[in-house]
Parts: structure tokens; C-alpha cells; sequence
């Protein structure tokens, strides 16, 4: 796993990902090994389309074979949309961002992000 130097990048792609939540632990963003490029979150949201429900979110970086919580077991009201990340992060090689939820079906993620290389 590599932090590669973004000052002299050659490349910046923007990219935007939806994912429907399940109670299974999904990728939402993984940057692979050996990438050679950073990726950049910029914005993630959580939004529960169920009318009537609430549901639980829980979202993680993944490093080094290591799970860090970034939401754990957060309640997103029925209705309601959840700003999951104040400021962008970075994910290096091999890193993941990775969610699962407390109901199938109910939890949609937006994720905004430049691949940078």
C-alpha cells in the first residue's frame, strides 16, 4: 500500500456511485492494490426511501486488513438523508470504504470522488 504523491498528478477523473444498502457488509469505494492512484471521497450521503421505518447505517474505512468505523450503527429516520462525511478523505491503495445496514432496501449511498493519478 502506497500514498502516491498527487502534486504531479497526470490524471484527476471525477466519478459519482450509488449503492442500495444491505444487512451483508458491501463495498462502496475500494481503491485496489497497486493502483498507483489515491482516491479522493468527497461527499457521501445515506438516504432512508422508506416512508415509514428507520434504519441503522454503519460505515468503514478498511486498511491493512483493519475495520475503523466512520458510522457505527447510526439511526437515518425514515424520510430522512444523512451527510455521512464533514471533509474529504483519502483512500490509498488497498484501502475500502465499506457499509452495511440493519434493513435490506431501506439505505441508498451517494458517493462523490476523484481518482487521482
Amino acid at each position: 500500500m502506497a500514498a502516491p504523491n498527487i502534486v504531479n498528478v497526470t490524471t484527476i477523473t471525477g466519478k459519482t456511485d450509488v449503492l442500495n444498502v444491505i444487512t451483508t457488509t458491501s463495498d462502496v469505494v475500494r481503491n485496489p492494490a497497486s493502483s498507483g492512484k489515491v482516491y479522493k471521497i468527497n461527499y457521501l450521503t445515506v438516504a432512508n426511501v422508506d416512508g415509514s421505518s428507520s434504519a441503522d447505517i454503519t460505515l468503514n474505512m478498511e486498511r491493512d486488513s483493519a475495520v475503523y468505523p466512520i458510522l457505527y450503527t447510526v439511526t437515518v429516520d425514515n424520510d430522512a438523508t444523512l451527510d455521512a462525511l464533514s471533509k474529504g478523505i483519502y483512500l490509498e491503495e488497498g484501502d475500502a470504504l465499506t457499509a452495511s445496514a440493519s434493513v435490506n432496501g431501506d439505505l441508498t449511498i451517494v458517493v462523490s470522488y476523484e481518482i487521482i493519478g
